[in-house]
Order: C-alpha cells, then structure tokens, then sequence
C-alpha cells in the first residue's frame, strides 16, 4: 500500500513538473522574448522594403516627368520664333532691328534691280530675296557656324566639370570656371545658365534651357542628365563622365561619317555643276547655237524644265549623302 502510495506520488509529481517545464521554462529562458524579437524584425522587413519600393517608384516618376517636360519643350522648339533664331545665331539684335534690316536690303535689291532691268516685276523678285530669303539664310549660316564651334569644345567642357565635381567643388562653382575661362559660345552659353540660376532659376531647369539657345542633341543630353540628377539624385561625376564619352564617340561617328561621304559630295558637285560648265564653253565657242534657249520661247521652256530636273536631282543627292543621327 505504501509503495502505492509512493508512486502515485512520483507520477503527480513528474506530471506537475512536466506541465511547469512546458509553460514555466520558456518565460525563466527568455525564448518567448526572443521570438517575439524574430517576429518584429520579421514584420519589419516588408516595411523597409516598402518604403525602398516608394522611393524606387518615386525617382522613377520624377525621371519620367523630366523626360516629358523636355520632350514637350524640343517639339515647341521644332519652329521656333524669330527672335530664338537671332539668338541662335548668337546675334544681340532685337527683333525690331532685323525686321528693319531686311526692310532695308529689299528696298535696295528692289531699286537697284528697278533701275538696270526697269521690270517691276523683276524688281519685286529681287526684292523678295534679298528681303526675305536672304537674312534667314544669313540666320541659318550663323546658327551652323556656332553650332559647330560648340561642339569642338563641349565635351571639353563637360569634362572640366567632372574634374570640378570630383575635386569637391559644386556643381554651380564648376560651370563658373567654364563661363569665365572657355571660348566662345561655350563661355556666353554657360555665362547665360549662370545668371538664369542666379535669379531663381534652379539650376537643373536652367541648364535645360541651353537645348533652347542651342538646338543640339548634346545640349539636350547635358541638360537632360542635370535635370535628373537635381530631382532624383545619384552619382553626377559618373553621369557626365559618361555624357563626355558619348559626345565624344559622336563627334568620333561624325567626323567618320564625313570622310566616307565626301566622295559622294564630290561626284554630286561634279554632276551639278556639269551642265553649267558645259553651257558655258559652248556660249564661247558657239554663241548664236545656244542662244536659242533663252531668245525663243520653246528654249526658254526647255531651260526650265531642266533647271526643275536637275534641282530636283541636286536635292535627291544631297539627301542620299545627308546622314542625321
């Protein structure tokens, strides 16, 4: 009876000190502490990660919007005004005073054609080329040749700010040293994107605006990769260091480009300047055979129509050797 009793003693016992071990022991060890702890970090995770996801998401958005913003403003810029021509063509004259020279050269062209020919209607031709034709060709001459001088010098100015921004220096600082020591229009450029930050401007939108006064791909490139880094962040040296290594593989394509089409430039010139040459050398050795292309009515209407063939063909040539990219 009593080693009964004993060992249903035992038995409650180890019963009672199981149950304790299992409710009691991870409490005293701290294990439940410490799965909560996984589980907190655990939780927090998706948080973080959600919050990296927002900031991802919102960079993106605000490239996206730079790109649109830009793209709006290169389509607005497909024909522009008046007086955004004279400026690309790094001209000071206001509108007021090209309108008044090209006034002046039609009125000119008008009496001085009026006066040797005495035909109005000669007269109000001459007068329309030289007034309208002859200042915007003058226009577009400028803008090419200052366009082209940008573009010798401007990856050498994007690299000066990489150094600029690598050796500590603000981005603003190193487009002063550019402004104050480049050549021109490098210098008028950057003096210009300047003072537009000076006034208000952020800079990211005012180096943008240099696509306005000089409607280049690489223009846009530049103010395309400082817009964004201003908005979204990142490594900028990086980013024009890259944009110095395009412009210069573009340049590079460029100038290939050109080598392999002079050729076809040379035989065009040849072609076109064919007829001319021809119709010259027979008027001097056989002036009463060709003068009946302009002294009869049938001649002059075949002089036409050659002129409309061969400019038509002049401008197909020029088009098959005129690479864009």
């Amino acid at each position: 009876m009593k080693m009964q009793t004993l060992a249903l003693i035992g038995m409650v016992t180890t019963a009672v000190g199981g149950v304790a071990w299992v409710f009691l022991y991870p409490l005293l060890s701290g294990e439940r502490k410490a799965e909560q702890r996984r589980a907190s970090v655990t939780r927090a995770e998706p948080a973080a990660a959600r919050s990296t996801a927002r900031v991802t998401r919102s960079r993106r958005e605000q490239v996206e919007e730079t790109l649109k913003d830009l793209e709006v403003k290169k389509q607005k810029l497909k024909r522009p005004p008046l007086h955004i021509k004279i400026q690309q063509a790094g001209l000071s004259w206001s509108k007021n005073q090209f309108l008044m020279i090209a006034a002046g050269l039609g009125l000119t062209a008008f009496a001085v054609t009026f006066v040797i020919t005495g035909g109005l209607l000669q007269a109000l031709m001459a007068a329309f080329a030289a007034g309208g034709g002859l200042p915007l060709w003058i226009l577009s001459f400028l803008k090419k040749r200052r366009e082209k001088k940008f573009l010798d010098t401007f990856p050498d100015a994007v690299d000066v700010i990489v150094r600029g921004i690598k050796a500590g220096l603000p981005l603003a600082d190193s487009l002063k040293v550019i402004a104050n020591d480049a050549q021109e229009p490098i210098k008028s450029e950057f003096k210009a994107i300047i003072e537009t930050q000076t006034i208000g401007m952020p800079l990211g939108e005012a180096c943008a605006k240099l696509y306005e006064r000089m409607p280049l791909p690489e223009a846009n490139f530049f103010g395309i990769v400082i817009s964004i880094q201003q908005k979204a962040g990142g490594n900028l040296s990086e980013a024009l260091g890259n944009l110095s290594r395009v412009l210069r593989d573009r340049k590079k394509m460029k100038a290939k480009i050109q080598a392999m089409s002079m050729e076809a430039k040379a035989s065009a010139s040849i072609i076109g300047a064919l007829p001319i040459c021809v119709g010259t050398l027979v008027y001097i050795t056989s002036p009463d055979y060709i003068e009946l292309l302009w002294m009869t009515d049938l001649g002059r209407m075949m002089m036409a129509g050659c002129a409309a063939w061969m400019s038509i063909g002049v401008f197909v040539m020029k088009q098959m050797i005129n690479f864009d990219f």
